[in-house]
């Protein structure tokens, strides 16, 4: 609240927010096309690796060739995150090695860094949270993401004295989603190659989201967020729709389906036949709560909550998410407050490479998305005791041995990954043993 009113006291004594956006693709895309309607919120420059690119997305989403002319565009990000003439620096890349790179360089410029790349954040993100806090500046999951808009459910529940019982996001999920590939990915879309090419769509990107994950990264970026545990053995993906969270989404002990109270969870769209849930939160987000008192299950009743049949549990969900158009409120909390919205603040779960079918020494892995593997939640303590690859360093590396389908690789099955995302990884590891 009030970041509107502190916004337009910035415009007014002439001192707009001056944002560096890094990764021009649909993310930033849709960040860009709120800039021209939000008076003191600037961008002063893009990076891309591909700036005509760029400016291209910026005509398309109707920036005028005045507001295009006097942003600087530029291929190199390290080197954005240090003008005198950006305040925050938006890191929309996706990739997790570049995330890495342009995280730290924001913060040894003194800048505050809304991290739009969740892989990255799941494979180092504790460790960047820590670097910033110590340099004085924000590090700040995106808000529109559901990461992000899982945390303010979160802290909105904590805040009013509520217990969380269960936090998370809707998708769509079948267990044969897990060994779908590009090759197959539109036919679950509903859409023809054709069709996808001709909108631009990244099959590998698409298929991330369909074979679990997208899920596991963001589920374990709320975790690390929220403190919230993760599943011992990896997401279950109930089916599930907004009036059952909280008949299902409670402790086993209850009549639930989680292990315990304060869980993170994804809900399927669809019934394990194929069916379509009732009113499913394919889109959104939710919280389960507990009422800490009979006065306040009482209160649940009396104000229309549904409920499970003890009237104690009782859920809030937010039905969509709009990612790129909602980022401002991240920029502006960290420029005008100083606060993140969301942010690690440990290491407690992981997003680990699993073989989609048996693998053969020699095989390069092609990361998230892709043939070869798919991304698990698992707690990071047990991440660390199997010693798992994490997903996003399972690119581009070569396997040793052969691995058998559905098996959780381990840094000891490729050749020793190499390079600076490689280095911080291995560096948060040993901070969390």
């Amino acid at each position: 609240m009030n970041l509107s009113r502190l916004l337009a006291e910035r415009n007014a004594a002439g001192r707009p927010v001056r944002v560096g956006l890094i990764g021009a693709g649909k993310f930033g895309a849709m960040f860009l096309a709120q800039v021209p309607t939000t008076p003191g919120l600037e961008v002063s420059a893009i990076a891309d690796l591909a700036p005509e690119r760029a400016r291209a997305a910026c005509r398309e989403v109707g920036w005028a060739e005045a507001r295009i002319a006097a942003t600087r565009f530029v291929e190199d990000g390290a080197g954005l995150a240090a003008r005198d003439d950006v305040e925050v620096v938006v890191e929309a890349t996706g990739n997790p090695t570049a995330g890495i790179l342009h995280a730290r360089a924001a913060i040894a410029a003194g800048k505050h860094i809304v991290m739009v790349n969740v892989e990255a954040d799941v494979l180092a993100g504790p460790l960047l949270a820590a670097e910033a806090r110590a340099a004085g500046v924000v590090y700040s999951l995106a808000y529109g993401d559901q990461p992000a808009l899982t945390a303010e459910l979160v802290d909105w529940a904590r805040a009013c004295g509520f217990t969380v019982v269960a936090a998370g996001k809707g998708t769509k999920y079948l267990p044969l989603y897990h060994a779908v590939t590009p090759d197959d990915v539109w036919s679950h879309y509903g859409l023809t190659p054709a069709e996808a090419r001709a909108a631009g769509m990244n099959p590998q990107m698409f298929n991330s989201f369909l074979d679990g994950t997208k899920s596991a990264i963001e589920m374990a970026a709320i975790a690390n967020a929220t403190g919230l545990d993760v599943p011992e053995d990896g997401l279950g993906f109930p089916a599930c729709g907004v009036d059952d969270l909280p008949l299902l989404l409670r402790p086993r002990a209850a009549g639930g389906v989680l292990q315990r109270a304060g869980m993170v969870e994804v809900v399927s769209s669809l019934e394990r036949d194929g069916r379509p849930v009732f009113r499913d939160l394919r889109w959104g987000v939710y919280v389960v709560i507990e009422a800490p008192t009979p006065y306040a299950a009482a209160c649940f009743r009396q104000y229309g909550l549904r409920t499970d049949p003890s009237g104690r549990y009782a859920a809030m969900y937010k039905p969509y998410h709009l990612i790129g158009l909602e980022l401002n409120v991240s920029i502006l909390s960290a420029a005008l407050r100083g606060e993140p919205t969301g942010q690690p603040t440990g290491f407690r779960g992981d997003a680990v490479a699993v073989a989609k079918r048996a693998l053969r020494a020699g095989e390069r892995l092609d990361g998230e998305g892709g043939y070869t593997v798919w991304g698990k939640l698992l707690p990071a303590e047990r991440s660390l005791a199997l010693g798992a690859l994490p997903i996003g360093l399972a690119h581009q590396v070569a396997l040793v041995r052969d691995v058998a389908a559905g098996t959780v690789l381990r840094w000891s099955d490729v050749e020793t990954p190499t390079g600076p995302a490689a280095t911080a990884r291995r560096e948060m590891e040993r901070a969390a043993r």
